[in-house]
Formats: structure tokens, sequence, C-alpha cells
């Protein structure tokens, strides 16, 4: 398992919490981070296969 920064578990925790797909800015909502630094952290997630985007804009963790 990769290891997390404290921001990415952070964004991973949120994602599981809504148990849908989101979108960057619903996870800012939800965690108190900028939305353009949720970005950022999703694509490094992404990198780490522990999430994918089932259409586009969206994110989910992996399975």
């Amino acid at each position: 398992m990769a290891e997390l920064t404290e921001k990415e578990q952070i964004v991973l925790d949120a994602m599981r919490q809504a148990g849908k797909p989101v979108r960057p800015g619903d996870i800012a909502a939800m965690t108190g981070l900028k939305s353009d630094e949720v970005s950022k952290i999703i694509k490094s997630l992404q990198k780490k296969g522990l999430v994918v985007s089932p259409k586009r804009c969206v994110y989910e963790p992996s399975q």
C-alpha cells in the first residue's frame, strides 16, 4: 500500500464517506480544503491507483 500524506487520507476518507462519485468541489466543501488543492491531491491519489474517474471531473475510490 502506498504511503499517504495526511491530506491524501482526508480526501480519500471524504470520498468513501460520500458513498458516490464526487467532484473536487464537493470534497473541498466536505473537508474545508481549497478546491484546487483537492484537485492536486486527487491527481496524486490517481497515480497511486487509489482513485478512479468513472466520468470526466468525477472521482471515487478504486475498489
